[in-house]
């Protein structure tokens, strides 16, 4: 696999001073058990900006070192600046259209996420929705595999998807989520202020985050197996949705 430098940031002082001057951080990873001076400094500034911290090995952080200097610490920015929930609004006013947009649950490998978001302009989403734990952010990998969609469709970071649904709702925006137990998609009205939610690759679509939805659809299959891909499955029923708002 290709190694990316760019948005990787190594040693104590160089951390400190991308998280002071305002610099999208995706994920921090620090020595286990180091508790120094400028290590607690880092975790607060990582705390300000509710940066996820993870606690790791030597061997992990060498491994991830680029310049084999990374003195306990590793930063990885994020390869794009996150976007922010009006900015999806703005788009579909632009465009004149009612809101779509996809809502990721815990997608965690990039290329996955690349291409969904490469999908969702495609369909014509006016953005997607990822949550800032358990998930893949915007990497290199996600950037590369996008295919240069990330330039056009917003990305949102939340830290509740529930809530953000919830709020959205407010706003006139219904949710529908993928479930195999749910509703043939083409027996639903996928019209309107829309809402898509695909869960990640393991588990589908958490507990709490489908209580939310207004509908569950399912994908008509024939094949052995009974699961699609996550990209895939998101492509199905975004182009069902799109299909619908065409008519």
């Amino acid at each position: 696999m290709e190694k990316v430098n760019e948005f990787k940031i190594e040693g104590r002082n160089a951390v400190i001073e991308a998280f002071r001057s305002g610099k999208t951080i995706d994920r921090l990873f620090i020595l286990d058990g180091c508790q120094d001076g400028p290590i607690l400094t880092i975790k607060r500034e990582a705390r300000k900006q509710d940066t996820i911290i993870k606690y790791v090995e030597k061997e992990r952080l060498d491994q991830m070192s680029v310049t084999g200097k990374h003195q306990g610490v590793i930063a990885v920015t994020a390869a794009y600046e996150y976007s922010e929930l009006e900015d999806i609004f703005k788009l579909a006013e632009e465009k004149g259209e009612p809101p779509f947009v996809i809502v990721l649950d815990n997608i965690e490998d990039p290329h996955n996420l690349g291409a969904i978001i490469r999908t969702a302009n495609i369909v014509g989403a006016h953005g997607v929705i990822i949550p800032k734990n358990r998930a893949v952010g915007l990497t290199a990998t996600v950037a590369r595999t996008s295919a240069g969609a990330l330039n056009y469709t917003p990305v949102v970071k939340v830290t509740n998807l529930a809530t953000t649904i919830e709020d959205l709702k407010k706003r006139g925006l219904w949710f529908v989520c993928a479930d195999m137990d749910g509703t043939v998609m083409y027996d639903l009205d996928l019209k309107g202020p829309i809402g898509l939610v695909i869960g990640n690759e393991g588990e589908g679509v958490g507990r709490l985050v489908k209580e939310k939805c207004d509908y569950v659809a399912s994908i008509p299959m024939q094949g052995d197996i009974d699961s699609l891909n996550a990209s895939v499955a998101l492509g199905v029923l975004a182009y069902e949705i799109r299909r619908q708002r065409l008519r």
